[in-house]
């Protein structure tokens, strides 16, 4: 059996390396194409690293760009990678322009596709990460999901029982794997402090939204230090309006280890990520979403999280209840256990 995983985002390595990791040794060939969406070393190249990912055997080099023009680059440069090898299937992980444009190739030379990580809708179509995951669901022909919501849409959309595989979070497993190594790169992290993280183009392309928030970690500083890794395309947008970010300790994008260090020890998040929100419910560690909706909502009704939409006054309220020792108290989802990659792995190779 020829197994081939595209991924082209950071959040992609992260499922992807323990589903490679789980399928050495099952007598299976594994090819590993990467499109190049995420494509500097801080966002790619040190994430392969430690996250100990071969080195892809592909790379379509794709690089930025609207969503229209980078679906379209790995629509023309992924075809001719899969009619070359004919994998038996091609496995596309998360909800990132590299996995609808993938799922798509593939659908239409009758390759077979799964889709892990399947199954989450935050039903909202302004966001284009929903619009991936509902196409690739639709394509694919086996659906991983992370948890019993990702089944129940999955059913209510209409495809068959017989395609959905409940295997839980691989987000998990690396983060299981790797926590030991991050507690040892924990050294010099403030005592309290509030971490920050923001990309969404609904929070950091409109002028006003991103000046309000960065306004309203102003104002908390006198309460918590907030420690802020910025995302390039947030440092752009704050150095071409020229906003004022104050005392706030700005960082560069962090590696996978140094920001699950900053995850475990930090007094809460405030993001605007999705796997941040699993993460810190794993972690047991405060989330407030600066979202209005989420495609993990067990993370809210089981985990840690709390959604605050667009509102710095909400946002300041719940910060200031967690700071107070009032945070929500969260468990851990079924099957979020580390061992996800094992259970796709054996329904992979199962006759």
């Amino acid at each position: 059996m020829h197994i081939l995983h595209v991924v082209g985002a950071r959040p992609n390595f992260m499922k992807a390396a323990p589903v490679l990791r789980a399928l050495q040794g099952c007598g299976v060939r594994q090819t590993l194409v990467h499109t190049g969406q995420h494509y500097d070393a801080n966002m790619s190249d040190v994430f392969f690293a430690q996250l100990a990912m071969p080195a892809p055997d592909v790379n379509l080099e794709v690089g930025s760009g609207s969503h229209a023009a980078q679906t379209a680059a790995i629509l023309w440069r992924f075809e001719p990678v899969v009619e070359e090898r004919r994998p038996d299937i091609v496995l596309v992980y998360g909800d990132v322009n590299s996995t609808l444009a993938a799922a798509l190739v593939c659908a239409k030379l009758s390759l077979r596709i799964a889709h892990v990580e399947a199954g989450l809708r935050s039903f909202d179509r302004s966001m284009p990460e929903e619009i991936n995951r509902v196409l690739t669901d639709q394509l694919a022909d086996l659906l991983f999901t992370p948890s019993q919501d990702g089944d129940r849409n999955l059913q209510r959309e209409g495809i068959p029982a017989e395609r959905i595989h409940r295997v839980g979070n691989v987000m998990i497993d690396s983060l299981v794997r790797l926590l030991p190594e991050a507690q040892a790169a924990s050294n010099g992290i403030p005592s309290r402090y509030a971490l920050v993280t923001l990309h969404r183009p609904s929070n950091v392309d409109d002028e006003r939204t991103l000046k309000s928030i960065l306004h309203a970690l102003l104002d908390m500083q006198g309460a918590v230090e907030i420690v802020f890794p910025v995302h390039p395309r947030t440092r752009q947008r704050i150095e071409q309006w020229r906003l004022g970010t104050g005392k706030l300790h700005l960082l560069e994008p962090l590696p996978y280890l140094e920001f699950l260090a900053l995850q475990r020890h930090a007094a809460v998040v405030l993001t605007d990520s999705g796997g941040i929100q699993e993460e810190t419910t794993y972690l047991g560690v405060p989330c407030l979403t600066l979202r209005n909706s989420t495609e993990r909502p067990i993370t809210v009704t089981m985990g840690t999280n709390v959604l605050v939409g667009d509102d710095p006054a909400r946002l300041k309220t719940e910060l200031a209840r967690v700071l107070e020792g009032k945070a929500k108290k969260g468990t851990i989802p079924p099957l979020w256990d580390g061992h996800a990659a094992e259970r796709i792995a054996r329904i992979l190779v199962t006759p």
